[in-house]
């Protein structure tokens, strides 16, 4: 089954030998992102969990835009926190882009350090239509 790279310059370029996402069989995988302002190239709001989780978000929106599709085709998402003391101030920004009746199921999950070392990384699995 032939696979597609998904690209786009509205989210940051991968920091590593991996794509954005790819499609393959209806399926859009994204890559986690980290809050990488594609427009800079800078991180956000070093130290603000809030910020960078909506940098983050705004970041997989573009993904899945060029992939064609969009949040409410979300099927999992997984976090991964540097600080499970953030989970709540990352849930109410997640909620802003997942209705209860939208919502994906999740992981969420605190690590020893992120990338760049930031607080927080998102990835998702999305239906395309």
């Amino acid at each position: 089954m032939p696979k597609q790279v998904i690209q786009t310059d509205k989210a940051p370029n991968p920091v590593g030998p991996y794509n954005q996402a790819i499609v393959a069989n209806g399926m859009l995988f994204a890559s986690g992102q980290i809050s990488i302002d594609p427009a800079t190239n800078q991180l956000v709001h070093e130290g603000d969990v809030v910020a960078q989780t909506e940098r983050v978000l705004q970041n997989l929106e573009a993904v899945l835009e060029a992939g064609g599709t969009g949040f409410a085709n979300v099927v999992k998402t997984t976090i991964f926190l540097a600080n499970m003391d953030d989970f709540a101030m990352v849930n109410a920004v997640y909620a802003q882009y997942f209705s209860e009746v939208t919502a994906p199921a999740r992981a969420t999950v605190e690590v020893a350090r992120l990338p760049k070392n930031v607080l927080v990384e998102i990835d998702c699995t999305a239906i395309v239509d």
